[in-house]
């Protein structure tokens, strides 16, 4: 069944408030920088009370995120499709390790495009995760969450133990190498990810010729 249309009306004002405050944070936080701005300041500058800013966000470090909760659906929601092509293409193997990097490798460049969208944003707060302890703190929080859901499907498609472990950490240390590649230049993200992908395909193809 739709929406009514007055629960349209009220999702879209929602989140246009949502969308509103994001926006007042991060001019903020580019003319002051972080740790100057306050829960009111953004309040203020988005033209919103207190009770509204904490209706949609925890805190600060909240808005600096924001958008990443939705990521993390679209990540689950892909890799419910890849799950469901391989059950109706009756793959008879659990997923392999380079099965599983191909696909976490896919995964990481929806994340690159999904991070710079919005190119100015992206560079705005990757200084900031730079510049402030706590926000890289928990960025490196987000992203364990991005290797235990990725793990968690891999698991469930029969994955090997080692296989669940390595396909996720790999993926993320290409996501940060290319990361620190880029050095907060949103058009070199995606290709430096790639780019490190590339390596650790070479690398894996070197070990299993030696193997041989």
């Amino acid at each position: 069944m739709s929406d009514s249309p007055a629960r349209s009306l009220r999702a879209r004002n929602q989140q246009r408030a949502r969308d509103e405050i994001v926006e007042a944070a991060y001019l903020l936080f580019a003319e002051r920088g972080y740790t100057e701005v306050t829960v009111p300041d953004i309040a203020e500058r988005a033209g919103v009370g207190r009770t509204t800013f904490f209706r949609y966000f925890g805190d600060k470090q909240e808005v600096v995120f924001a958008g990443e909760e939705e990521w993390l659906e679209t990540v689950g929601q892909w890799h419910g499709q890849w799950h469901r092509e391989r059950t109706v293409a009756e793959s008879p193997m659990p997923p392999s390790l380079p099965e599983a990097l191909a696909l976490v490798r896919e995964t990481a460049m929806r994340i690159c495009a999904k991070v710079t969208q919005d190119p100015a944003r992206y560079v705005v707060r990757e200084r900031l995760i730079d510049q402030n302890p706590e926000l890289g703190d928990r960025a490196a929080r987000k992203q364990r969450r991005f290797a235990e859901t990725i793990g968690e499907i891999l698991r469930e498609q029969g994955a090997s133990a080692q296989t669940v472990a390595l396909a996720p950490q790999l993926a993320l240390a290409c996501y940060n190498a290319g990361r620190e590649m880029a050095a907060g230049d949103p058009a070199k993200l995606g290709p430096s990810v790639r780019a490190a992908f590339d390596r650790l395909e070479v690398a894996q193809a070197g070990n299993s010729e030696a193997s041989e």
